[in-house]
């Protein structure tokens, strides 16, 4: 071969070689570089969630305004700072507010490829206000009451519980997604559990859409996410459901699509025990075993574990792909769990329990 033609091989190898690692290089810059930032604020803050020790501290507390003044060097400071009465309503519309704020830093400081998803979570909010409301109407009582303080359509659940009329409910509701399935609800075409479906079920396909949409390690996280809460709803429904005595054919208007659980068999057995029994053989077999006396005298057991079996897992894959979307996730479910033992202690305080009763109550809430 002349010696022309090898150096123009040689050229266009090397050519090809130094494409490859370009390409390689930019696809590890685009997929890790904006979590970079992000992901590091976020191990800052999982430093300043609260420890079992300041639980057990705010236990003690004795009065709300203890409590309050207790968390006054936390990040909930600022959301503390306008109580004045030192109510349990009070003090829990603040700790949603911080709540709202976690959100709402997610979406500002995550890649904007990602971010959209949490906008999303924030929604379902939004679902859990709406179906509160109407439910509360339907059965007479105050739906104020009933209203958390966050979601992006706060002021519209709001003048959603303060409506004379349901049907005041669906002018305020027009233009929204929850529309249609409300105007069904008025119109009698399905029952108020299957508008609560209908809600979630919209609420987890735009969820599961938007991680279908997504690509390689945050498609994989984010989907599985997804996937997880979804079974999560699902077993619980089933299994109330079970132990309410309800048919396989009153039981399925209310599954939602996109789990990863085959619950057909789940339908038709005889009673909750041996629902418990078939979803043994599942991926959730082990949450379940771990837990199977207590579940059978009350099913929030059961939904505290799979709670922390989703935050459990988010942990693993962000053990697996720290430059990710699985820290971000990961911190949500924490100040989730943060939130609501903090939401049980000032209850009970409240309600004047001894602080010895308190720990050990607050530590079965997350």
């Amino acid at each position: 071969m002349e010696a022309g033609a090898v150096s123009g091989i040689l050229n266009t190898t090397l050519a090809v070689v130094f494409v490859w690692v370009g390409y390689k290089t930019a696809r590890i810059v685009w997929k890790y570089t904006p979590y970079s930032y992000p992901n590091a604020r976020i191990k800052a803050m999982e430093a300043k969630l609260l420890t079992e020790q300041r639980f057990n501290e705010l236990a003690e507390s004795r009065t709300l305004q203890n409590f309050v003044v207790s968390l006054e060097d936390t990040d909930y400071k600022d959301y503390l700072t306008d109580v004045s009465t030192y109510t349990v309503e009070e003090i829990e519309r603040a700790l949603e507010r911080a709540l709202a704020g976690t959100y709402e830093l997610m979406i500002k400081i995550l890649p904007k490829r990602v971010s959209p998803f949490f906008r999303f979570m924030l929604e379902e909010w939004d679902v859990r206000n709406i179906a509160s409301v109407v439910k509360a109407k339907f059965a007479g009582e105050v739906a104020g009451d009933y209203v958390m303080d966050i979601g992006p359509m706060l002021p519209k659940v709001k003048a959603m519980a303060e409506a004379k009329t349901m049907e005041e409910i669906l002018v305020i509701l027009e233009g929204t997604p929850y529309e249609e399935p409300y105007q069904r609800l008025l119109l009698g075409e399905i029952s108020l559990q299957e508008f609560e479906t209908e809600l979630y079920r919209m609420h987890y396909g735009k969820l599961l859409s938007y991680a279908l949409s997504r690509k390689e390690d945050e498609r994989v996280i984010l989907e599985e996410f997804v996937r997880l809460k979804i079974d999560k709803t699902n077993i619980l429904t089933v299994l109330r459901a079970k132990a309410a005595g309800m048919t396989a054919e009153e039981i399925r208007p209310l599954i939602i699509p996109g789990g990863s659980v085959k619950l057909d068999p789940l339908l038709h057995v005889d009673d909750l025990s041996m629902a418990l029994a078939e979803l043994d053989s599942t991926k959730y077999g082990k949450v379940i075993r771990d837990v199977r006396e207590e579940v059978e005298r009350d099913l929030s057991v059961l939904e505290r574990a799979l709670e922390r079996h989703i935050l459990e897992r988010m942990n693993e894959l962000n053990r697996f792909y720290p430059l990710s979307v699985a820290a971000p996730l990961s911190y949500i479910l924490q100040r989730e769990r943060e939130l609501r033992k903090l939401r049980a202690i000032a209850k009970l305080i409240e309600d004047g329990v001894h602080p010895e009763r308190i720990k050990e109550l607050a530590g079965d809430v997350a």
